[in-house]
């Protein structure tokens, strides 16, 4: 590894604890969260990675994501009230971003239980760290709906409602999610995100 791959992730080593923090809300957890990134970072192929800020903040929350529903998964287990169906997405986020298969399965779950815009929402805001602001001018939304829309979205991932998933529209915002999360080039992911591709056909 390089010093300047190097200082790659010191630079983004504060956002990361932030993103981490925000998901998982236990400093220690986020902390291995963040560790377990820079892992990560060593093991991957860097010379395919176009824009390693954006990289490294998919990691880190896919990451976080999966030690949270991990948990979640658990406890809910213990009680037998947690649904079989809620499997973790992201195991290991490198291969799943080369297979895929991973990320769809995430990408499917958010699509069962968030409308289009609010998984437009929770997508830019977790995965790539939008500020709220952004988040409102690719959706159109004002600053402070895009705040509330994905502080919901959030919210109902908990829930057991179930949406009818289209199969086109899954693929299109896999293809769209993992090319981002591959090279940090994001316009074509915001366009699919700001239009109706995510919406069930009628």
């Amino acid at each position: 590894m390089t010093v300047s791959e190097a200082d790659a992730f010191v630079r983004a080593r504060p956002r990361l604890l932030r993103i981490a923090r925000r998901v998982l809300l236990n400093p220690a957890d986020a902390d291995d969260v963040v560790q377990e990134a820079w892992v990560r970072w060593q093991e991957t192929d860097r010379t395919r990675v176009r824009d390693p800020a954006a990289f490294l903040t998919t990691t880190t929350t896919r990451l976080a994501l999966n030690v949270g529903r991990s948990a979640r998964a658990r406890r809910e287990a213990c009680a037998g009230a947690w649904p079989a169906d809620w499997a973790d997405p992201a195991t290991d986020l490198v291969g799943a971003v080369e297979r895929g298969d991973a990320v769809e399965q995430a990408l499917r779950t958010l699509l069962e239980r968030l409308s289009p815009t609010e998984c437009a929402a929770f997508v830019l805001r977790e995965a790539f760290d939008y500020p709220h602001r952004r988040v409102g001018q690719v959706l159109g939304l004002r600053e402070d709906h895009a705040r509330q829309v994905a502080v919901r979205a959030r919210r109902r991932l908990g829930s057991d409602g179930r949406r009818t998933v289209d199969g086109a529209a899954l693929v299109r915002l896999r293809d769209a999610f993992l090319a981002a999360a591959r090279t940090g080039a994001l316009a074509d992911l915001e366009r699919l995100l700001a239009g109706r591709a995510l919406r069930p056909a009628a």
